[in-house]
């Protein structure tokens, strides 16, 4: 199969497009013929060494943890799928290895649900990662359990995590107040949310000013000085979580990361559906272009998500 895969860590620049064995198909997975695979900062956090104290690395390794395609074929024990079913996956493994960069990737079915019908298949590849993100740090009893009348703060409203917790929220009958560039204030007053612009010496007033009372929640998906100026904005009783910056353990708060799950990936396509969740692609690039999504994924300011597509 075609695919992309790096042999060494690095930027951009060590990824190769060439020929990989088809995956093998264990007794708990599908084979499933890409179409789509989002790129995520992670990716290339992890294909530069940054996670190596976490994850072991079996070169070559092919990257991408998003996607969505077609099942192809079906492991032995695997009675929840059949050959022609569309679907999405958040494939991540505890090593970095098979990921989903490839014309083909065996899935876990513990990973997958079927695509939202009214999706395209850029848009459900663009899904699962930060939406499973957003749902599970506002759901979870040990994050931020978000409650309906919360006033929650997201950080990067206009981003990937972000653009997708403003919207599980207000489904969750939360108040949103959402903190973006200037750039993104008026995708943030699309989705519905109370827009804020990052400003560290103005960002504590405005927020005071539209929850005089303090606010109930926040995520954080950026760390450093926002983070610490948000804790100092929460309501007696209120919850701090951050997806990107450990230093909300210190702070009082709660440190998050993401899990695949099969259960809360149908969800969010319900919700897809039901057109509670959008999702906006902003580029899009052949699979063997890989290099440069990384680089316009990195370079940041697009308001939308980045995908490689396969054919």
């Amino acid at each position: 199969m075609k695919a992309i895969s790096y042999s060494r860590y690095g930027g951009p620049e060590v990824l190769e497009y060439g020929e990989l064995p088809d995956p093998k198909v264990g007794p708990d997975e599908v084979l499933v013929k890409v179409r789509a695979a989002a790129v995520n900062p992670v990716d290339w956090k992890a294909q530069a060494g940054y996670l190596d104290g976490m994850l072991d690395a079996v070169f070559p390794v092919v990257p991408g943890w998003d996607v969505s395609g077609v099942v192809v074929r079906l492991g032995v024990s695997v009675p929840e799928y059949a050959v022609g079913d569309e679907v999405m996956g958040y494939v991540r493994e505890d090593v970095l290895a098979h990921g989903t960069f490839a014309e083909y990737v065996a899935a876990p079915v513990r990973t997958l649900a079927r695509k939202p019908r009214t999706f395209g298949f850029e848009e459900a590849a663009a899904l699962p990662l930060v939406g499973l993100t957003a749902y599970q740090v506002l759901q979870r009893p040990q994050a931020l359990a978000a409650r309906p009348g919360d006033t929650v703060l997201v950080h990067a409203a206009a981003g990937g995590v972000g653009s997708m917790a403003v919207q599980i929220a207000r489904h969750l009958g939360c108040r949103v107040i959402g903190a973006a560039r200037e750039a993104g204030l008026e995708r943030v007053a699309e989705l519905g949310a109370e827009p804020v612009r990052y400003d560290e010496e103005t960002f504590a007033d405005q927020v005071r000013a539209l929850a005089p009372q303090g606010v109930d929640a926040v995520l954080d998906t950026i760390g450093g000085p926002f983070l610490k100026l948000s804790a100092g904005l929460l309501a007696p009783g209120g919850r701090l979580a951050s997806i990107a910056d450990g230093e909300v353990l210190a702070l009082g708060g709660r440190y998050f990361w993401v899990r695949p799950d099969a259960a809360d990936l149908a969800v969010l396509a319900d919700l897809a559906d039901a057109g509670v969740l959008t999702v906006r692609v902003a580029r899009a690039f052949p699979l063997e272009q890989a290099a440069e999504a990384q680089r316009a994924n990195a370079a940041g300011g697009l308001n939308g998500k980045v995908v490689v597509t396969v054919p």
